[in-house]
């Protein structure tokens, strides 16, 4: 069994739906499981419409906005009386109805709720489209398949329940499938967090014992640095599972933080390839030759740089980090980069459900703070030690970090 990966930006529109058609005609479509993606920019007009409904703002007009996009896409694929548009019609029917009958407060339940109806809904339109075209398989909810805690918008995953979901599948079909989503053990929908599709992608290959894993994106493969940002930027051609978790963990966006330990422990070769050209090799991450030395450029941006203080100058003792830590576990904001000194922790933080200010707040209690916000966290990779003084021109340096082969600077 093959796993593919065809994110939002492959999706995006009919003739990009189309096009993943000549993917699958390019490499094959045999005992294959895909992985779709929502639709372009479908999520976050999604998050919009969650936002508004907390907020009590009108977001029915943003849900029938989204579902005329969709429609639009099924026009560019299908004819008028095709079954595609009633299976449209009913998954937004689905989600104002959930609004509509909604009791619960909890903000990142609602989230899981709403937001998966994007992947459900385009999984649905590439499924019925392949099967149009030649390319015949059985379409599967994800949540039937993939178990995890109730976790919402950052669902860990129940592997021993998962794997033996997946073994009951037939692995010569084909089938396609959501990412992003999964279930709890009451069967309500929970997602593996922003950007999950990738992760999606590798759970199903740990539990197929799949002979490869390509995710499709709109570049070469895994490059030196974000072509839309670093200039003469190369291919890696082949790097380790160990750097590209490195990669990952420092921001490269291309891959998906939690995708590679699933891989790793069953050593499945994982494959990042374009879908503008599937005849180029991309990359292959997995057995890695020099080629994974090459100095590479990560730029994570939407971070917050703290300074924490003892009140009484005492030194920042292992008390003062137990309390500063779970602090940080209870608002879920996870620790970029850290410095400490005697009487001071200087931290780099990603606050992706918005508690950065409650957070401080209780620090306050003990502690003296600063706090930046919309601060970048620049990261390079097998720096030339030699030459690196050339990163510091030009940029206003909050924290930096150099250590073994790594430059880190949290930079205004």
């Amino acid at each position: 069994m093959k796993v593919f990966k065809f994110g939002g930006a492959s999706v995006k529109d009919a003739e990009s739906v189309k096009n993943v058609a000549l993917v699958l005609d390019n490499q094959g479509f045999k005992n294959c499981l895909m992985v779709v993606s929502a639709m372009g920019k479908t999520t976050n007009a999604l998050e919009m419409v969650v936002a508004d409904y907390f907020a009590k703002k009108d977001y029915q007009q943003e849900i029938e906005e989204i579902k005329q996009f969709h429609i639009d896409i099924a026009k560019g694929l299908f004819p008028e009386e095709h079954p595609v548009y009633a299976e449209i019609n009913l998954f937004f029917d689905d989600i104002d109805s959930f609004l509509r009958r909604n009791k619960s407060p909890n903000y990142n339940f609602v989230y899981d709720q709403v937001v998966s109806c994007g992947e459900m809904i385009s999984s649905k339109i590439v499924s019925e489209f392949l099967n149009e075209s030649q390319f015949g398989n059985v379409w599967l909810d994800a949540r039937d398949y993939i178990k995890t805690d109730n976790t919402y918008r950052e669902g860990v995953v129940n592997w021993k329940g998962t794997q033996e979901n997946i073994k009951k599948l037939d692995a010569s079909k084909n089938y396609v499938t959501q990412g992003f989503i999964a279930s709890d053990e009451h069967n309500f929908t929970v997602t593996l967090g922003r950007e999950g599709s990738d992760y999606t992608a590798a759970i199903f290959a740990y539990g197929f014992d799949a002979s490869e894993m390509t995710i499709w994106k709109d570049v070469p493969g895994v490059m030196t640095g974000d072509p839309r940002i670093f200039d003469d930027v190369e291919l890696l051609s082949s790097i380790s599972y160990e750097e590209a978790i490195e990669m990952a963990y420092y921001g490269a966006s291309v891959i998906h933080p939690k995708t590679l330990q699933p891989l790793k422990q069953k050593d499945i070769p994982f494959f990042v390839k374009s879908f503008l050209d599937p005849s180029m090799p991309g990359t292959k991450i997995g057995n890695a030759d020099d080629n994974q030395y090459l100095e590479s450029y990560i730029l994570k941006k939407n971070q917050n740089y703290l300074m924490v203080d003892t009140r009484d100058f005492s030194f920042i003792a292992e008390d003062h980090l137990k309390e500063i830590f779970s602090l940080l576990l209870k608002y879920n904001i996870k620790v970029s980069l850290m410095q400490n000194s005697a009487i001071s922790l200087e931290l780099c933080l990603e606050d992706k459900f918005g508690h950065i200010a409650e957070f401080v707040q209780d620090l306050h209690a003990n502690f003296q703070t600063q706090l930046i916000q919309n601060v970048s966290l620049f990261t390079v990779r097998n720096v030339n030690i030699e030459e690196v003084e050339k990163f510091y021109k030009d940029q206003k340096v909050l924290l930096e970090q150099l250590s073994k082969n790594t430059l880190q600077m949290v930079i205004q």
